[in-house]
């Protein structure tokens, strides 16, 4: 599964969102550091759903961190969130 589709199966399953976009933005970066061949190295997440309406936008961020997980994380070099409720 590419790491697009891994994001994007996460978050849905954590947050079950009303709008969920997953970008793949890695062209835009190539030549940078973190950039590879193949691309899937930066992201650009918009996320909204209503369990966030109660959360800071650091507690946000922590949450889907911590639904995504640290093994897809790591392999992430950049993730741009824009999260709301």
């Amino acid at each position: 599964m590419r790491i697009c589709e891994e994001i994007e199966s996460r978050l849905r399953d954590a947050f079950d969102p009303e709008v969920l976009e997953v970008e793949d933005d890695s062209e835009s970066h190539r030549g940078h550091g973190g950039w590879r061949e193949g691309g899937e190295t930066h992201f650009n997440v918009k996320l909204r759903a209503p369990r966030f309406a109660t959360m800071s936008r650091v507690n946000r961020h922590r949450a889907v961190h911590a639904a995504l997980g640290p093994d897809l994380v790591a392999r992430i070099h950049a993730l741009a969130l824009d999260i709301g409720a």
